[in-house]
């Protein structure tokens, strides 16, 4: 495992925000890379006459870190408080319970914070290999030339010339699932181009005392979701839920020769939707339940999931529907609008509400077809849990009002 040591000139973005950069800052062939590879995150115009021969970046909801070539690696910076951004990932990852992010609260950068979470699971990894590594018994079929297990008694009568016997036999083993994930994710950590030389140590140390033990087998995000977990293995819980925001992040390398450094980019709509899901179930007022990610199919081909429904616990039935957006925008999108009617059409409610993380300069208040969509706040710029206080008092507050003030197209 290959942990780069190189220092990089690196150039800064913050999302959604635009910057210059001299001619001469970036080579032709980093800009070909950007636009090809990395459109979905980075807007990119080419140095011409009306932008006087000058770059022009734009950053498009993500953050993180894309080493584009080894001697230069692009950085996005959030928007978001960096003391958010790691309360959001809290949230969205189920690692708040566990309270040792606390203490990381005070780093300055992202790439600080994935370094101190690299740390510690590279930690959790070796004390869980002092330990002795969870194993299972999985079935296994084998040539051997002794008996283990069942003999495949066919196959002797068939073949009694081979001297080597069928056995079917259980292999008591840590070459599970649930080792693989930690094996791969350092793995992909190990590579990444965001170890400081402190950390790499570290997840060097864990990698390797993983092999040997357990295959080096892909992995992604979703292998982490919804493990089952016993008085075992209860820990790897913790271990998952780090190693799926590792691999969720993690993009897979564009190159395939010797420099194969991972961009790490976090794509902020996904986890301002993680994040507010996660947060509402966490605090449901009593009476109430929250569902995420609630499919919906429209015929035997076309389906979708809805972010977020509001019910009730007495009867099960749906009160709203909600799905957050992450853009800053003046007023709500027509397409939204429609989505959100055709939410509630589908769940059989009248109210919607498309929640902002920030206020919209023309707030949402409309009815149709006596469905009503309405815009809300879920603020990421003040303390993350008032702000949730906040927007679960607004939301009550409306979903119980009578007056429902229509507003026409042409008013808005």
């Amino acid at each position: 495992m290959d942990i780069n040591s190189a220092k990089p000139r690196i150039i800064e973005l913050i999302e959604y925000e635009n910057k210059s950069f001299q001619r001469d800052e970036i080579p032709d062939s980093v800009g070909v890379k950007l636009d090809d590879k990395y459109k979905t995150q980075v807007d990119i115009e080419f140095p011409n006459h009306k932008t006087r021969q000058h770059w022009k970046l734009k950053a498009k909801g993500w953050v993180g870190y894309i080493p584009v070539t080894p001697e230069l690696h692009l950085k996005i910076n959030p928007k978001v408080p960096i003391q958010n951004l790691f309360g959001m990932l809290e949230y969205a990852y189920n690692l708040k319970r566990f309270r040792f992010l606390e203490g990381l609260m005070d780093c300055e950068s992202l790439e600080n914070f994935y370094n101190n979470l690299a740390h510690i699971l590279a930690d959790k990894v070796l004390e869980r290999c002092r330990k002795g590594l969870y194993r299972t018994y999985l079935p296994k079929t084998q040539q051997l030339s002794y008996v283990r297990g069942k003999l495949d008694v066919q196959q002797i009568i068939q073949k009694p010339w081979n001297v080597k016997l069928k056995c079917d036999y259980e292999e008591h083993t840590a070459d599970v699932k649930e080792n693989q994930i930690l094996a791969w994710t350092l793995y992909i950590i190990g590579i990444s181009s965001l170890c400081s030389e402190r950390v790499s140590p570290t997840v060097r140390k864990a990698y390797h005392a993983l092999q040997g033990l357990v295959s080096l087998q892909p992995c992604n995000a979703e292998d982490c979701i919804a493990r089952q977990y016993n008085r075992l293995n209860e820990d790897y819980r913790l271990l998952h839920n780090l190693c799926r925001f590792f691999l969720e992040n993690s993009s897979p390398s564009h190159e395939k020769g010797n420099y194969k450094t991972l961009p790490f980019l976090v794509d902020m709509a996904h986890l301002y939707e993680l994040f507010v899901a996660e947060w509402l179930k966490k605090n449901t007022p009593q009476g109430y339940f929250f569902k995420q990610q609630h499919p919906i199919e429209i015929s035997q081909n076309r389906h979708f999931n809805i972010d977020i429904l509001l019910c009730d616990a007495a009867t099960g039935k749906t009160i709203a529907v909600l799905d957050t957006k992450y853009k800053a925008l003046e007023l709500a999108g027509y397409t939204d609008i429609h989505q959100m009617i055709s939410y509630a059409n589908t769940t059989k409610c009248k109210q919607a509400f498309l929640i902002y993380p920030k206020d919209l300069i023309q707030p949402l208040d409309i009815k149709s077809d006596r469905i009503r969509v309405r815009s809300l706040t879920f603020s990421l710029d003040d303390n993350l849990d008032r702000a949730g206080q906040t927007f679960l008092k607004n939301l009550f507050i409306l979903i119980s009002s009578e007056i429902i003030p229509v507003i026409n197209k042409g008013d808005r």
